[in-house]
């Protein structure tokens, strides 16, 4: 009777575990593979709904805000490749930055006087800032918009506590300072893997280009 009780005991405990095994295997996948597909899918679509922007009407009004959630500027950062691009959506809810980098509401747009600030995954949907811990200072960043591309000049990087939200004020790091300069902040979560603190790079704008010229050098 006890052998049997222990066997049955055994075999609940090694049932568990392979579902635990399983579930864990379900959750790993859907963290690295499907919200990778996910994302890709959405920048797809946001992309063609970029290229098909009208210009004409852009142009006329490029103070504009974009609508949350709504893609309106591409990212290259010719550092981590060629072919590195994605497309910038308006907000940085959970839903927001699982469709790309997001824009903090509320802070400067590409190319206006302030701190235009993004945020991105390190991993995980699309992982677009997995390997932005290889942009260093002298590192150009280029923002594409309807009507024109910008080139931002990557100026200092650093770690910093996820508290330490002055780094998107309109003068990074100085909370009620007035701003003069154009710049940007990229923030993505430090180590790579974890969230316990924050990498941010800062950015100056350089060069700006008419849409019509061209890809910027940068990009050629």
């Amino acid at each position: 009777m006890l052998r049997t009780v222990i066997s049955t005991g055994i075999r609940a405990v090694a049932e568990l575990a392979v579902t635990a095994g399983l579930v864990l295997l379900a959750f790993a996948f859907y963290l690295l593979v499907w919200t990778n597909q996910q994302t890709q899918a959405a920048q797809r679509g946001l992309m063609d709904d970029f290229r098909s922007l009208d210009k004409e009407s852009a142009q006329q009004d490029p103070a504009a805000k974009p609508r949350a959630g709504e893609g309106f500027g591409v990212l290259h950062i010719p550092a981590l490749g060629d072919d590195w691009e994605w497309v910038v959506v308006e907000g940085v809810t959970d839903s927001d930055l699982a469709r790309g980098p997001g824009h903090f509401p509320g802070t400067a747009l590409p190319g206006q006087i302030g701190n235009f600030a993004v945020a991105g995954h390190r991993a995980t949907h699309g992982e677009p800032f997995a390997n932005l811990d290889r942009v260093g200072e002298g590192d150009r960043i280029v923002v594409e918009t309807v009507g024109k591309w910008l080139v931002y000049e990557v100026t200092w990087s650093r770690i910093v506590s996820p508290s330490a939200v002055e780094v998107v004020e309109p003068v990074a790091g100085f909370p009620g300072a007035k701003p003069t300069a154009r710049t940007m902040t990229l923030v993505t979560c430090h180590p790579r893997w974890g969230s316990s603190e924050r990498l941010v790079l800062g950015a100056e704008l350089v060069e700006r280009y008419a849409a019509e010229a061209g890809p910027p050098p940068d990009l050629a």
